[in-house]
């Protein structure tokens, strides 16, 4: 029997509640909704046991259990980010990842095993994410202070908090009381994962199933204003956009030649280029590039030239508290996203603590090579 999560569910948590009961009464079907390429889908695969309800999220979680535990990951941040100062936007990005698939619960940490294919190398994650090993100092740092206590999950959503007020932006209170997830999945991560050739219209039907606004869809693509992306995100944009064997109109010609020299086509897709003129700078930059028509990405391109979030984008450029208001407001509410299932503290957060509870090896990936312990 399902125990709903407490406290009472969101709409995207009834979603999950709904999809989960049905994938255990019965074996799982195929889902298919959503947009273009984006099928919503949650397959759901756990452990034989019962599941608890999930404890509701609050501020100081940890305040008698662990009470330095906020001031530790702080501190291995700032470290991390003064050795390579890229590790912010990439740690940042990590609640993303993590919390629109399946609920923040760690699971985009785990790496594969031979009973698993995780989410590292979906193909939204895959030579894209970056600075696994800042977490795993920063899970050290924290097993070394209080053992098993602080969950990967909650250090996902304290260090990208970090990230960003140590980048020069906002700061805030977080609420923590997460559970670590027992399996990990790369179809759910695919199917679920928006892409850089997303159009706003895409963007506001995913970001919807979560009951996030077309206000925090805007706001949160502000993620943007820190670190950088790959070639291989825009080279549609810069030679064949929509099929036409044309670059993007939409593209400020003079950063078009430099993206061209930046990305020739036939070139490196993993070189990078800055996703904003001030990358390693929290502010609303980004949202002032988007109004020049300087957007690295289709995804954020379109954010202005969508009717739908083009004022959004147009009151942030102009107004930069309002852009750290509303991204805080947003990163919070991505933060509520549980999916109810039983978890546990993990002592390493590339791994579950007994060893992979199921078996995710299905016959298309037989000869898919994965890690083993």
């Amino acid at each position: 029997m399902w125990l709903k999560p407490y406290p009472p569910l969101s709409p995207i948590h009834n979603t999950l509640y709904k999809v989960k009961k049905t994938h255990y009464n019965k074996p799982p079907p195929k889902i298919f909704s959503g947009q273009m390429l984006l099928p919503f889908v949650f397959l759901c695969l756990l452990p034989a046991a019962v599941p608890t309800t999930t404890p509701p999220l609050r501020p100081g979680y940890y305040a008698k259990t662990c009470p330095n535990a906020e001031l530790i990951i702080r501190n291995v941040m700032k470290k991390a980010m003064i050795r390579e100062p890229r590790s912010g936007a990439s740690v940042m990005r990590f609640q993303f990842h993590d919390c629109f698939v399946n609920g923040c619960d760690g699971s985009m940490l785990l790496d594969d095993t031979p009973t698993m294919l995780g989410e590292k190398l979906s193909l939204s994650n895959i030579d894209s994410l970056r600075s696994y090993e800042v977490v795993d100092e920063i899970k050290e740092a924290v097993e070394t202070a209080c053992p098993q206590t602080v969950s990967c999950a909650d250090i996902i959503v304290m260090a990208s908090r970090d990230a960003v007020a140590l980048s020069g932006g906002p700061d805030w209170e977080v609420k923590l009381g997460r559970e670590d997830s027992l399996t990990a999945s790369q179809q759910d991560a695919d199917d679920i994962m928006p892409s850089p050739r997303a159009n706003a219209s895409t963007l506001i039907d995913l970001f919807a199933k979560f009951d996030l606004s077309v206000k925090d869809l805007v706001a949160l693509s502000g993620s943007h204003s820190i670190g950088n992306g790959r070639c291989f995100s825009i080279v549609f944009r810069l030679y064949n956009q929509s099929g036409t064997g044309r670059p993007d109109p939409t593209i400020e010609p003079k950063f078009r030649q430099k993206l061209d020299k930046l990305c020739p086509l036939g070139g490196d897709g993993n070189v990078t280029g800055d996703l904003d003129f001030t990358p390693l700078l929290f502010d609303n930059q980004y949202f002032k590039d988007l109004v020049n028509g300087r957007g690295f990405l289709n995804s954020d391109e379109t954010l202005y030239t969508y009717w739908r979030t083009r004022e959004y984008v147009r009151m942030y450029s102009e107004d930069q508290e309002e852009f750290f208001r509303d991204f805080v407001e947003g990163m919070i509410k991505m933060g509520d996203l549980q999916s109810g299932r039983q978890g546990e503290i993990r002592r390493n957060c590339r791994v579950v603590n007994d060893g992979p509870p199921v078996d995710l090896v299905v016959e298309r990936f037989k000869d898919r090579k994965i890690l083993s312990y």
